[in-house]
């Protein structure tokens, strides 16, 4: 028998993945104090998340791209985390590695998130 669970209910659960900044990293961060020591690029996330059906089943929330982040340090990004109120780390992704200089700037992706229908 499947089991269904109501598109409202999956979408409240991904809006607890939404944040308000992106950050660039070096590595994963294990929590939100731990990226201020990988960070490499950060900006205020511009633009809305948009929910939709999952590629398979459920639903997903997917991030627009960023543009024109400011990189602040220099290194090989291989990571990206969204983090919400300067104290809640959300979400952590990988990225495809990339060198970074300060002073510059990065672009990223559309980044889904995407939460399936049970089975």
């Amino acid at each position: 028998m499947a089991k269904a669970v109501p598109d409202a209910i999956l979408d409240l659960m991904l809006d607890q993945a939404e944040g308000t900044t992106i950050h660039i990293c070096s590595a994963e961060p294990a929590n939100y104090a731990g990226i201020a020591a990988v960070m490499l690029a950060q900006a205020t996330i511009s633009g809305s998340y948009t929910a939709a059906n999952g590629d398979t089943s459920g639903r997903k929330n997917t991030l627009p791209a960023q543009t024109g982040i400011s990189i602040t340090n220099s290194g090989t990004a291989t990571h990206v985390a969204i983090s919400s109120g300067g104290t809640t780390l959300k979400v952590v992704t990988t990225c495809t590695s990339q060198a970074l200089v300060s002073g510059g700037t990065v672009d990223t992706n559309a980044i889904a998130h995407e939460i399936n229908d049970p089975t």
